[in-house]
C-alpha cells in the first residue's frame, strides 16, 4: 500500500454499511478541495446476455490510481464485485459504488476523478439526480429506474469531490479497457474482490502491447490538471427508501 492510504482501503473488519442520504455531509469549500488527497478511478461494468430474457450475469470493476507525492510512486489496486441475473445499468452505479466502499472504508475523504463509458452513470450524477433529490427522490415521469442504487451511490459518493469524466468504451482506453477485462471475467467467473488488490495492470498491458501493437499509453495520472468537482447535491429533501 503506498504511505498514507493504506489505512483507507482494503479493511476487512469496516462496515459496509452506508447512512440514509439525509445525512449527507456538507459540501467542501475550495481549499478544502485542494487539500484532499487525490485519486483516479477507472471502471466499467459488464452484463452477459444484457437485454435478454432470463437471468443474464453481470460485473462491476475498476482500478483506483493514486500517487504519492512524495516518492512521486503510482500506485494501482483493482476491485470487482458480480451478481448472477443483472443489467448493465446496475452493473455500472455498482462499479462507483464498490469504489467509494473502497476507498471511504476508514472515513478518507478524497478528491476523485472518476472515469466510466457509462453515460447513464456519468449524466445521472451529474444531471439527473440533482433533479430527482429536489422532487423527493422522485422523476416528472414514471418510476426512477434502480432507485435504491442511485441514493446508495450519492450516500457513497457525497463525503468526496468528485470529477465524473465519460470516456468512449472499447475504443483502446487502456485503464477502461482493463476495467472491462475485469468485469468480464468477474461475470463469467462469478467473482468478487472482497476490497482492493494489487493491480495487475502492469503485466496485463504488456500482454496487450505483445498481442497489440496499436495500444496507446495508459492516461497520465491527472495530478496537476484542473479539478472541477461536480457541484453538491440537494441536501433535505430525503424521500422514504423504496
Amino acid at each position: 500500500m503506498t504511505p498514507g492510504l493504506d489505512e483507507y482501503f482494503d479493511d476487512p473488519e469496516a462496515d459496509d454499511e452506508l447512512d440514509d442520504e439525509a445525512d449527507l455531509p456538507a459540501s467542501l469549500g475550495e481549499a478544502d478541495v485542494a487539500r484532499l488527497p487525490l485519486v483516479a478511478i477507472y471502471a466499467d461494468e459488464s452484463c452477459l446476455g444484457n437485454g435478454r430474457e432470463g437471468d443474464n450475469p453481470g460485473a462491476a470493476a475498476g482500478v483506483i490510481e493514486h500517487l504519492n507525492p512524495a516518492t512521486e510512486r503510482l500506485t494501482r489496486w483493482d476491485y470487482w464485485i458480480s451478481e448472477p441475473a443483472t443489467t448493465n445499468n446496475r452493473m455500472a452505479l455498482r462499479s462507483a459504488i464498490e469504489a467509494f466502499r473502497v476507498i471511504g472504508r476508514k472515513g478518507g475523504r478524497f478528491r476523485v476523478l472518476f472515469t466510466s463509458d457509462s453515460q447513464y452513470l456519468v449524466k445521472g450524477m451529474t444531471e439527473w439526480v440533482h433533479g430527482w433529490m429536489s422532487r423527493g427522490w422522485r422523476r416528472k415521469m414514471g418510476e426512477i429506474e434502480n432507485l435504491a442504487l442511485w441514493k446508495e451511490l450519492v450516500t457513497a459518493a457525497s463525503p468526496h469531490a468528485v470529477q465524473w469524466q465519460w470516456v468512449k468504451g472499447h475504443a483502446g482506453h487502456p485503464q477502461n479497457e482493463y476495467a472491462n477485462d475485469l468485469a468480464v471475467a468477474a461475470a463469467r467467473g462469478q467473482t468478487t474482490s472482497a476490497g482492493a488488490r494489487t493491480s495487475e495492470f502492469d503485466p496485463w498491458l504488456a500482454a496487450q502491447r505483445t498481442r497489440r501493437r496499436g495500444m496507446v499509453d495508459p492516461a497520465p495520472f491527472p495530478v496537476g490538471r484542473p479539478f472541477t468537482p461536480a457541484r453538491p447535491y440537494p441536501r433535505g429533501r430525503s424521500a422514504p427508501r423504496s
